[in-house]
């Protein structure tokens, strides 16, 4: 292979003498940003983002928690379990704004070009851009990354999956081009590749031995953001320090953000040793996810005295859809029945809970795409009929004539009620009762494990697996670390799980990753229940393909009502509201991002507030 400055050289010479034709072709329109929604807010030449306070003081120090451990530097490996807080090292091409949806602006590349047919997009980088050691960010970085990415990780290879080639083709400038047209999305999916720098990677470390991308690493990384990895102890604590000679620190995305000079990880293994430490102020930032320890555990007097502040925010929900749920692994031959899947359903009673745990905090969910306009209701019409005839034959016919709705219970009647329904859809389906133990069609015992990550969940689980048991079902609950809880996910190693998934107001590409027949073979997928269904293929594509808002909330509606009907998940519950608890000693501008809470992106260490709540515990 030829070194990167020489093939660059010979490249530009090439274009030189490129043929007329191909001299000819229409120049690039180059935009600062790219957009799924209506137009983008910041125009060319903006100064700053509006969330931002550009005068923030620089300084002082966050300890925020992680549950779990870590084991390796290295970002794009499948195995392992990657450090907190790499983002603050590595860049990506386009980096979001906090303010707007699927919205992003230039980075370490300060504008980007796609032609009308989206069959391509390139990138032209920024030539201020550096690496920490002051070499620059170049397009051959880009395309490195790139292919790096997609060697050795299947999530970016499936993520990537339409490029079919990534090439430097101009000075400076990098294009990756498509195997489809009309896939707006994917312009800005290439905006969010993670670059690395590739003489680095390609270097000697610090015990003289050369270094391996493909390979775990405890080397404290380099990169091209705002912050440097100082000191760690291995899966317990990290320490990262504000880049004084960081590249970015005056350009427009950076203005007013990464205020805070230190920022240190703490890893725990257990959640309530994590809540006690929190309360002991052995790290700042608290966000809850336990109705009943909100409602009743913040009773400590740094609350009552003021050094410690509550508050609900609602801006990480404003964009964003939710499914959470008790999946089964369709991977395993006893959850290949529908009937079994849907029966469970009636098993679960929130409304028992919402009232002895949840304190009305939470609701039902009943959407794959819940507290958005992408979340289906009532029965298809308009576009979305359209849609869902287009596949009928693909489909369960029930999407065209039963809205589907979660059963409500809360009382005995219900829940009895409920119970009821849940075996006759069985008795229906061929299962059978033997005293009490449920049997299959095949005549064998309906019996399965719920895996769980820490105990969190568990008060909920076992609920949940006493009214199983009510329909014969021998369901039992194993709570695992992290770490071993991760690994059975990778390996398919599971009955059911407890898990979620996120959704953007602009659903595309990682929908196949998420419900795809191709993921579901793959280990490092979202697909985690195992789909593989005709029809809900075929709705990916009219969601990828879309090619206006109104088509693409039609074919969401459309996609959700599908996997609704399938009955992959047994849906929970969520709040719309972040509950944060944190140490009084940070302030933020007067008007929050939309979409986001910004901490600590565009928080900063408040001295007069620290000197009240007093210095922390180190």
């Amino acid at each position: 292979m030829l070194p990167t400055r020489l093939a660059a050289l010979i490249l530009a010479a090439l274009l030189a003498v490129a043929p007329a034709a191909a001299q000819d072709a229409a120049p690039k329109v180059w935009h600062h940003g790219s957009t799924l929604m209506e137009k983008l807010k910041y125009p060319e030449g903006y100064k700053q983002f509006d969330y931002v306070n550009p005068d923030a003081p620089a300084g002082g120090e966050v300890r925020l928690s992680s549950m779990g451990g870590f084991d390796t530097f290295n970002p794009i490996l499948p195995a392992g379990e990657p450090a907190d807080g790499l983002g603050l090292v590595y860049e990506t091409l386009m980096t979001p704004s906090l303010d707007e949806t699927s919205t992003s602006y230039g980075q370490l590349a300060e504008a980007l070009s796609w032609p009308d047919d989206y069959s391509s997009v390139s990138f032209r980088m920024n030539p201020r851009a550096r690496w920490a050691d002051g070499q620059p960010v170049t397009a051959e970085d880009v395309v490195w990354s790139f292919h790096k990415l997609v060697e050795l990780n299947p999530n970016y290879a499936n993520y990537y999956a339409n490029v079919t080639k990534a090439e430097v083709t101009a000075p400076g400038e990098v294009t990756f081009s498509f195997d489809q047209t009309g896939n707006r999305e994917l312009p800005n999916i290439m905006g969010q590749l993670l670059i690395l720098p590739q003489h680095w990677w390609e270097g000697t470390g610090p015990d003289g031995k050369p270094r391996d991308i493909a390979r775990s690493t405890l080397e404290p990384p380099m990169g091209s953001g705002p912050y440097k990895l100082v000191s760690f102890n291995a899966g317990v604590s990290i320490t990262y320090e504000r880049d004084p000679n960081y590249w970015g620190l005056k350009e427009p995305f950076n203005v007013g953000q990464n205020n805070i000079q230190t920022l240190k990880y703490e890893y725990y293994r257990d959640d309530t040793a994590e809540f006690e430490a929190f309360k002991a102020d052995e790290f700042d930032w608290w966000d809850e996810n336990v109705a009943i320890r909100w409602q009743n555990n913040y009773d400590f007097p740094a609350v009552k005295d003021g050094r410690v502040v509550k508050e609900l925010f609602e801006n990480p929900y404003r964009d964003n859809g939710v499914m959470v749920g008790f999946v089964p692994n369709l991977r395993r031959p006893l959850f290949q029945n529908e009937a079994l899947r849907e029966a469970m359903l009636y098993a679960f009673d929130f409304e028992e809970l919402d009232k002895l745990r949840f304190f009305g905090q939470y609701d039902r969910i009943n959407s794959f795409f819940y507290g958005t306009e992408l979340a289906s209701s009532g029965l298809p019409q308009g576009e979305e009929l359209d849609i869902l005839n287009s596949v009928k034959d693909l489909v369960p016919p029930s999407v065209f004539t039963t809205e589907y709705k979660n059963p409500v219970n809360g009382d005995p009647t219900k829940l009895r009620a409920s119970l009821r329904t849940a075996n006759e859809i069985l008795t229906k389906a061929g299962y059978t009762l033997q005293g009490t133990q449920l049997l299959d069609p095949a005549g064998q015992p309906v019996t399965f494990e719920i895996l769980l990550n820490g105990p969190v969940i568990q008060p909920i689980a076992t609920a949940f697996v006493t009214n199983l048991k009510r329909l014969g079902m021998n369901a039992t609950i194993r709570t695992v670390d992290s770490a071993q809880y991760i690994e059975r996910v990778r390996k398919r190693d599971f009955d059911v799980i407890y898990t979620g998934w996120s959704q953007s107001l602009s659903p595309g590409n990682e929908q196949r990753f998420m419900w795809s027949s191709a993921a579901a073979d793959q280990d490092d997928s979202s697909n985690y229940a195992g789909i593989k269904d005709k029809g809900v293929d075929a709705l990916i594509d009219k969601v990828i393909f879309a090619d206006d808002r109104a088509t693409l909330v039609a074919a969401t509606h459309a996609l959700d009502r599908v996997l609704l009907a399938h009955h992959y998940v047994t849906p929970t519950y969520t709040l719309r509201k972040s509950r944060i608890a944190r140490w009084d000693r940070f302030s933020h501008p007067d008007q929050l991002p939309e979409f986001s809470i910004g901490f600590p992106t565009v928080w900063w260490y408040d001295e007069a507030k620290a000197a009240k709540t007093g210095a922390a515990k180190n």
